[in-house]
């Protein structure tokens, strides 16, 4: 079918253009024109995250495709207007969660929300996120992304 890319690990049919699978999160193989393209159509402060080693993709809920880059010490996700990652919707906490660099990588914490934190399916307090970890908050799904050095 012209117009969309197969996921080379789940088979999932994705938009043409699309960079990361929106149904398992694995990187999608694409031709240099197409990423030179998709860079050059990004906007402002949600779609930082390409040039940035570590990353938050959603590839579920209604900003499916934002992006947030991972840096300083602590990036805030809440519903809040002052989170850093803003996930505005009522099944998200206004302070939700937290992700702090550590010596280990990236940590995530559930700060007190009504509707629990999950990595890969598992409801967490905390836990040190790897590459392609799948979190949960509120009905956002993302994809924790760390690139090599």
């Amino acid at each position: 079918m012209v117009g969309v890319v197969y996921c080379h690990q789940c088979g999932h049919q994705n938009p043409r253009g699309s960079r990361f699978c929106a149904s398992c999160g694995a990187a999608l193989e694409t031709s240099v024109a197409e990423q030179t393209e998709n860079f050059e159509g990004m906007v402002a402060s949600d779609t930082q995250a390409p040039a940035a080693r570590s990353f938050l993709l959603v590839t579920e809920g209604h900003r499916a495709g934002a992006q947030w880059a991972l840096s300083g010490d602590k990036v805030t996700a809440g519903r809040s207007g002052d989170s850093d990652v803003f996930l505005d919707d009522i099944t998200v906490s206004r302070q939700h969660a937290e992700m702090v660099s550590s010596d280990q990588g990236w940590v995530l914490r559930d700060v007190g929300s009504l509707n629990g934190t999950y990595v890969n399916g598992r409801r967490v307090e905390e836990a040190t996120l790897t590459n392609g970890d799948e979190l949960q908050i509120g009905k956002f799904k993302l994809v924790f992304v760390e690139r090599d050095q």
